[in-house]
């Protein structure tokens, strides 16, 4: 365990964020273009080890947003809905940007922090991924670095708890990223997220070990279809991503929170499907 609190359950979990947290790439089984996601899986974790074998939940992440919209939008939702656990990981929509402050984003989001822990809230940040395996976004290596290293020390003031994402070897390997935008991750990389996130967090769960273990390697690829795939990638996501910027629009105008507010969640067969 990290540097923070003792404690291994929780009775009420919020995730604050982007579309990391909203759970892109991940679809839900039960709802129509609807997504789960690593804070859905780890709410699930959480609920398993609880001594009640609940905890009341709130997803406020929304896609596209950025650190800014996140604090002035959800935090203050979060702090008034009184947690005892917040899962705070913003920033990386800012960082794709060039020309962005890394310092000053850091600054900023120490001040959420601190607000939390104010509360009495246990805090658990995530560093970024690193890019270096992906083309154009590999760009933003320098400031992602920065940015995560500003990150472990607000946690060490703090008593805050990473998720460690940039020395994730597993997450190097491309099948954990959904191919279509390279920035999401797949069904497969949630549920290892949310085990690794439990596992900063101390919280047991049966069975977790896997987590670690990269998949088994994969044949290459001819470099036609290499080729072929690059250039749908930017075709169907950096050029729409530069559409929206010129024009000022996100993918998440207009959306909402998926969970705006702490509902029970339970243990039980209906859960263990959502997490699996």
């Amino acid at each position: 365990m990290q540097p923070g609190s003792d404690r291994r359950s929780w009775q009420r979990y919020i995730a604050v964020g982007d579309s990391f947290t909203e759970g892109l790439s991940d679809p839900d089984p039960g709802t129509p273009d609807a997504f789960r996601g690593w804070a859905d899986r780890l709410a699930g974790h959480l609920a398993a080890a609880s001594p009640t074998g609940t905890v009341e939940y709130a997803n406020l992440a929304v896609r596209g947003r950025l650190l800014a919209q996140v604090l002035d939008e959800q935090v203050p939702v979060a702090l008034a809905a009184e947690p005892d656990l917040v899962s705070l990981v913003a920033g990386g929509n800012d960082l794709l940007r060039p020309g962005v402050d890394p310092d000053r984003l850091a600054a900023d989001l120490e001040t959420a922090v601190a607000a939390f822990r104010e509360i009495g809230a246990d805090v658990l940040l995530a560093t970024g991924v690193d890019p270096r395996q992906t083309p154009i976004i590999r760009r933003t290596r320098g400031r992602v670095a920065v940015f995560n290293s500003h990150l472990w020390s607000i946690a060490a003031r703090h008593g805050a708890v990473v998720l460690d994402q940039w020395g994730a070897a597993w997450l190097q390997d491309l099948r954990m990223w959904d191919p279509g935008d390279r920035i999401h991750l797949t069904s497969e990389g949630h549920r290892r997220t949310a085990l690794a996130a439990a596992s900063a967090l101390g919280v047991p769960v049966a069975g977790d070990d896997g987590w670690r273990t990269p998949l088994e390697p994969a044949p290459p690829r001819p470099a036609r279809e290499v080729a072929a795939q690059e250039l749908a990638w930017v075709r169907g996501f950096v050029l729409p991503w530069i559409g929206r910027r010129l024009t000022g629009r996100s993918s998440g105008d207009g959306r909402t929170p998926k969970r705006a507010t702490p509902q029970p969640l339970s243990t039980g067969p209906a859960l263990e499907d959502t997490i699996r």
